[in-house]
């Protein structure tokens, strides 16, 4: 249902934001980094369940990002254990502080399905890497299309990071959600830029 122009009442208790969809369509040309020193890309194979969702929330509480974490353990691990879905780390001193998951259980298609990292590596050219990380590891299958999305509750750094990497935005979408920090999922103190609107 498209909304009409103007102002529209959200419920107490919800989130909005506005979702931005970007494709690839081909592979972007790589924009070489190195290393930083002491990081290790590693690939999980089969990520623990407690593993996956610790590191979820370390990078995503302050963005609020809770489907993950809404989601049924056996949904998750059913997706986490799928062998059409690649699930990477940077690691720093032995503990994973960036993640990347790349989903083709769509054939001819690779969603970019999460991506980020801690405080521990923002600004240290690790984003960089990680991102060369996905786009060769999407394209090493015979895909047409590399997607993600992004909306305005992500970094503000983040949209401007996916058009520098070769992405292209598609369409947008308004999303509106219980808010994850008064159902649980996350704390109430998560994200302290973004109101808490109770009623």
């Amino acid at each position: 249902m498209a909304l009409a122009a103007g102002f529209h009442e959200v419920p107490p208790g919800m989130l909005t934001t506005v979702v931005t969809h970007l494709e690839m369509r081909a592979p972007a040309a790589e924009r070489p980094v190195p290393l930083p020193e002491g990081l290790i890309l590693r690939r999980i194979e089969i990520p623990g369940v407690d593993w996956y969702r610790d590191l979820y929330t370390r990078v995503g509480a302050d963005w609020l990002w809770f489907s993950r974490l809404r989601m049924e353990t056996a949904e998750l691990v059913a997706i986490l254990t799928d062998p059409d879905v690649e699930i990477w780390a940077l690691e720093k001193d032995g503990r994973a502080e960036g993640l990347l998951e790349l989903d083709f259980r769509h054939e001819g298609e690779c969603e970019l399905a999460f991506f980020g990292l801690t405080d521990a590596l923002i600004g240290s050219g690790a984003g960089r890497l990680l991102m060369n990380q996905a786009i060769a590891r999407a394209w090493a299958r015979p895909i047409a299309r590399f997607h993600v999305h992004t909306c305005t509750l992500d970094s503000p750094a983040a949209l401007s990071f996916y058009l520098r990497s070769g992405f292209t935005p598609t369409r947008q979408q308004i999303e509106i959600t219980p808010d994850p920090r008064l159902t649980g999922e996350l704390p109430r103190d998560a994200a302290p830029r973004i109101p808490i609107f109770e009623g």
